[in-house]
């Protein structure tokens, strides 16, 4: 064994031959030192173990033969500084090859990267962590970097070198629980994985947290991607970053890719969903969970790469140009996110180098018993930062317009379904989880800040208040919150028999409580039509064609409701079966003209509320609503108005009843002539035609008198009544 100064014992000579050195760039690579009269010489070591010679080729063609030391290291040196040079290599009965050496390099992360990181502070955490292909000092390779502070040691492993990583033990930088090493001749497309040796002598192999492409389930590795995609949706971001979304029309069309047509991919699906959501007038699509999952039928809300586009529809820039797509035709985009839970597969984070580290350490506080998972640690700083950077990637890498986040209301409890005794208090005695708390504090205010003009929805189904409240005064800084309350009421109504539905009035108008507490979405999501509850259709009473109409007067009472909108695929044209992850929509269904009549009535929703402000502009000023009842009040009826910023009215008046109601009398704002701009039991639309031929008159009796109009009210109907204002006459200035 040769003497060498600065690395005499031989643990390390070991530990760096077996791929197990906690820093193998301390004797790998090239290191200067002085020879006996003081002049400056480079010693150069590579592992090789077996080989027959091994020579360091430098770029100018000069070759520098090594000679094996101990444990299949070899050994050189040269005069002057280091220069770059490959490592050419004989192995007996082989021809020469030759590759670069990756403990040559200096680290991809500096002090800055570390610092932040530690902080939990580093928003593109995305470029400096994970894996990227690129050129370093004339090597073509992939820079690897890992958070893995309880790690002994960390190795890559891969399809380029026989899924053994001994020759590829990665640097720890410190006190930062960060690994990291440049692979020379690794390209994009390779696929990877890391060997971690536990604190307690085990060996793991773990799937890269920050890996941006995977395999496709249920192959587990993660994969070397770069983009090459070029963006063409300037126009479109360019208006978002100056929108404020709760002034805006907000009509959310959810589906699962997989299962909306079987068989589409990414870039597949592009031409015919844009097609069905132009037609349909929705303003965004909402995707359930997109990031890489293992088991399908979690439908994405079990997620193991965080930053990886599942690669069962296709690849990273494959989604780049589905969204751009949707861009350039005008279709926001939203998808769904899961910062609340994550499984407990051994390939992916939970207990990712041998201890608890992305999971809370306390199964009080770290596992979700209701679903099988783990909880993240918002408390600790990279944990937090992990996710925080993780909505910053999906909102600038894949020009996301806005993230729904997934069961908020079991990241804010910490006895979220646990019984007494399964849960420990807060350092207040309370059971609100502080960390999860500032974690949404911090994403929320970090995306708005980062990316303005998007939207944050958090499914939140308990009363937590100040959920779209701004950080700055407290609250959590969402933009938008599902109103799950009005969801669960309003269906608990539909469902009954029309001649029952007068004694529970309640259960259609709470909402107009507390409806401007929160900037509300109303949700008819995926969860409403699944688990034996049901479709839309399915669950309202009567037969078949009073099933649609009550349909048409539910989406017609829905839509003109203050708060955004969202419907889950297949409601549009009257899905019947419940929805399968594992099966298309029932689109035949478009062949039967009810259904087909349904379709177009949800078209027209879309676009009479698209262009009629007071329906979306003032979603969250209870000033700009005002209920209706007098002088004929019915409990089956649900009347009232909305106002926009410049004088324009809706009245909104559904009859649930099963019958016709002609002759109602309603108290309106203003006398004169009010338009039916939509009327839910209009023939086209598959109803009776019965209305009010388009207009409604509504009169004084004298000049104190309130204007009253008569007007009739279709059974299971919903009619939109539009105020046509006198034309203006100028004043007469008097003498």
């Amino acid at each position: 064994m040769s003497s060498i100064e600065d690395v005499s014992a031989s643990e390390h000579w070991e530990k760096a031959a077996d791929g197990a050195h906690h820093n193998p760039h301390m004797l790998l690579g090239a290191h200067p030192t002085t020879d006996a009269v003081g002049r400056t010489v480079t010693v150069i070591r590579t592992r090789r173990p077996l080989a027959e010679s091994v020579t360091a080729v430098f770029l100018d063609g000069d070759r520098l033969p090594l000679e094996h030391v101990a444990h299949g290291i070899w050994e050189g040196r040269h005069a002057g500084p280091p220069s770059a040079y490959r490592i050419a290599t004989v192995y007996t009965g082989r021809n020469e090859t030759i590759a670069g050496d990756p403990y040559r390099h200096l680290p991809s992360l500096g002090e800055l990267d570390l610092h932040l990181i530690s902080e939990g502070r580093h928003e593109r955490l995305w470029e400096v962590l994970g894996a990227h292909a690129r050129v370093r000092d004339g090597d073509v390779g992939v820079d690897f970097a890992v958070w893995a502070p309880d790690a002994r040691a960390v190795r890559v492993c891969g399809d380029w070198n026989g899924w053994n990583g001994e020759a590829h033990a990665m640097r720890s930088m410190g006190a930062s629980g960060v690994w990291e090493l440049f692979i020379p001749d690794v390209r994009a497309g390779a696929r990877y994985k890391y060997q971690i040796l536990t604190p307690d002598g085990h060996w793991i192999l773990k799937a890269d947290p920050m890996a941006q492409a995977a395999e496709v389930p249920p192959a587990t590795a993660s994969i070397v991607t770069q983009s090459a995609y070029t963006w063409a949706d300037g126009a479109w971001m360019t208006r978002r970053a100056a929108t404020h979304a709760v002034a805006q029309p907000l009509s959310v069309y959810e589906l699962h890719l997989g299962s909306w047509r079987e068989g589409l991919g990414y870039r597949d699906i592009a031409d015919e969903l844009i097609e069905h959501v132009i037609a349909t007038g929705f303003t965004h699509v909402e995707f359930m969970p997109l990031a890489e999952h293992p088991f399908g039928g979690s439908w994405g809300y079990q997620v193991s790469g965080y930053y990886a586009p599942t690669s069962r529809y296709g690849s990273p820039d494959d989604l780049r140009h589905l969204i751009d797509r949707l861009h350039q035709a005008g279709i926001g985009v939203i998808m769904d996110w899961v910062p609340a839970h994550f499984p407990r597969d051994d390939f992916a984070l939970a207990r990712f180098d041998g201890l608890p580290l992305y999971e809370h350490p306390d199964p009080r506080r770290g596992e979700h018993q209701d679903w099988g998972t783990l909880i993240f640690d918002y408390g600790r700083n990279e944990v937090r930062n992990f996710l925080v950077a993780n909505a910053l990637y999906w909102l600038s890498e894949f020009h996301v317009d806005g993230l729904r986040v997934d069961a908020v209301a079991s990241m804010l409890y910490l006895d979220y379904s646990r019984r007494d005794g399964e849960w420990e208090p807060n350092v207040h005695g309370g059971r609100e989880n502080l960390e999860a708390i500032r974690f949404l504090q911090e994403v929320n205010a970090t995306a708005y800040r980062l990316q303005p003009g998007i939207v944050m929805i958090a499914e939140e189904s308990t009363a937590f208040p100040g959920v779209t409240a701004p950080t700055s005064a407290a609250g959590l800084g969402f933009g938008f919150k599902w109103n799950m309350g009005w969801m669960n009421d309003s269906l608990q109504y539909m469902k009954r028999d029309p001649l029952h539905r007068s004694h529970h009035e309640g259960e259609i108008t709470f909402s107009f409580v507390y409806g401007f507490g929160e900037n509300y979405v109303l949700p008819i999501s995926h969860d409403e039509v699944v688990h034996g509850k049901g479709t839309l259709v399915s669950r309202m009473p009567g037969d078949h064609f009073h099933k649609l109409a009550d349909v048409r007067a539910y989406l017609g009472y829905m839509w003109g409701h203050p708060g955004k909108k969202l419907l889950f695929m297949g409601q549009e044209f009257g899905q019947i079966g419940e929805w399968s992850v594992d099966r298309e929509l029932d689109w035949w269904l478009l062949d039967q003209p009810a259904h087909a009549q349904l379709l177009h009535f949800v078209s027209a929703l879309n676009a009479v509320y698209r262009r009629q402000a007071p329906l979306w502009e003032r979603d969250n000023d209870a000033r700009a609503f005002h209920r209706l009842g007098a002088p004929t009040w019915d409990p089956n009826v649900v009347a009232f108005e909305r106002r926009d910023a410049h004088g324009g009215r809706i009245v909104v008046v559904s009859n649930f009843a099963g019958v016709t109601r002609t002759g109602h009398r309603l108290e309106l704002s203003q006398e004169g002539t009010w338009i039916e701009v939509l009327n839910t039991d209009a023939a086209e639309y598959g109803g009776s035609g019965a209305g009010n031929l388009g207009v409604v008159q509504a009169v004084r009796a004298d000049d104190d008198a309130p204007a009253i109009a008569s007007m009739t009210l279709p059974a299971l109907s919903t009619i939109w009544l539009r105020h046509q204002p006198d034309p203006h006459v100028p004043t007469v200035a008097r003498g």
